[in-house]
């Protein structure tokens, strides 16, 4: 019974496609604490994130270091603490992510 619940969560997670797989990563990592999809929260949504890096050649780049090592002073006077529980390749995947939702 439960390889089965196993397989069904699976099969649900590649079927919901990458998306649905990259704001669980972000749940999972406790970045929806602070962050949701389309509104403020502690910290700005990821649409606002999206939009503000938009059309920037290094956005990934910088948001996953933000992401990982935290920042201050871009969104207001609430600094992003670092994340060390994430590692390089899941904060280049949550960047990724967070640009698609324009």
């Amino acid at each position: 019974m439960m390889k089965r619940a196993l397989l069904a969560a699976a099969a649900a997670l590649v079927m919901a496609g990458p998306a649905l797989a990259d704001q669980a990563l972000a749940t999972a990592k406790n970045c929806m604490t602070c962050h949701a999809v389309d509104k403020k929260l502690v910290g700005p949504s990821y649409k606002e994130v999206a939009t503000k890096y938009a059309g920037q050649k290094d956005a990934a780049d910088k948001l996953a270091t933000k992401i990982t090592k935290g920042g201050s002073g871009v969104w207001g006077p609430v600094a992003m603490p670092a994340n060390p529980q994430v590692s390089a390749d899941e904060a280049k995947k949550l960047a990724a992510w967070v640009l698609t939702l324009k």
